[in-house]
């Protein structure tokens, strides 16, 4: 029994020192932003992606944090496959994307992008803690932190290592299945007390690129009937463009090629206003911390 006892002991002493770590690694990111979606093929890593170069060229020191363990999607749409992340004495270094963007994924850690990861829940914990806390994300002014479809082990985990966390971006379609769903992932935050910045309505209608006429292929208005039903902000739509698949298929920043699309537009209004919501909430804390 003491054998058993000693790695117990063990195993909590690499808890609780990871968990300092991470708060000093943490300490130098000012915001923390989760992108999730209840539902998957809404095209919530392209979103990500997206917003990530979006902020990038607002002049903001971002990095991505890939955590959607068993489908890693983040390196290929950044052009960064292949890559291995480098081991040095203060930690293990994030690859660099576009735009200096830092970038940690589990696909870095695979021998081919046709390995599976087959883990329970408490190893994909464990491999979100050390992203969060054996990276040296350095100094940053965000951090995003794309997660798989679903309110399972991933965005729990994320949800109770960085109770401080800014708050989450809901990302759907237009469609009523991806509505239900996409409600639940609202009422997740919730309960766990995440502020939610708000929903993205993805696929928002085609725009043909010849005559600039709309047709809705998935219905519209979809997350505004989530906003308003669920009483959260909308943040905008994003149209479908056939060049965000293609981009993204060879790992080029769609909205920093096609500045002028209606996709790209729609992007960085929405950066806009996530900017808001942060500066908003940095006036509310510092308020609150001289109350105190």
């Amino acid at each position: 029994m003491s054998g058993e006892t000693e790695v117990i002991d063990e195993r909590r002493r690499t808890i609780e020192a990871q968990e300092r770590m991470l708060k000093i690694r943490m300490r130098k990111i000012r915001h923390k932003i989760a992108i999730i979606s209840g539902k998957g093929g809404v095209g919530k890593s392209t979103v990500a992606v997206n917003l990530a170069i979006a902020f990038a060229m607002n002049g903001h020191r971002v990095g991505i944090l890939d955590a959607d363990i068993h489908g890693p999607s983040i390196p290929k749409m950044l052009g960064l496959s292949g890559n291995r992340l480098e081991v040095g004495p203060p930690g293990i270094f994030p690859a660099i994307g576009p735009f200096d963007i830092r970038v940690v994924s589990m696909d870095f850690l695979l021998p081919d992008e046709n390995t599976p990861v087959i883990w329970r829940g408490p190893l994909k914990m464990t491999a979100i803690r050390q992203f969060l806390s054996d990276i040296v994300w350095g100094d940053l002014n965000l951090l995003l932190i794309d997660l798989p479809p679903g309110t399972g082990d991933e965005p729990l985990s994320v949800a109770q290592l960085l109770p401080e966390m800014d708050g989450v971006i809901m990302v759907t379609i237009p469609s009523e299945v991806s509505q239900i769903v996409v409600k639940k992932a609202v009422s997740f935050a919730k309960t766990l007390g995440l502020p939610i910045i708000g929903v993205i309505e993805n696929m928002s209608g085609f725009v043909c690129p010849n005559c600039g006429a709309r047709v809705d292929i998935f219905q519209s208005g979809g997350g505004e009937r989530i906003a308003d039903e669920m009483g959260i902000p909308f943040l905008g739509r994003i149209p479908i463009d056939q060049k965000i698949c293609e981009n993204s298929d060879k790992g080029k920043p769609f909205i920093a090629e096609y500045k002028d699309s209606p996709a790209s537009e729609a992007f960085m209004e929405i950066v806009r206003k996530i900017e808001d919501f942060l500066n908003r909430r940095e006036i509310g804390i510092s308020s609150e911390s001289e109350k105190g």
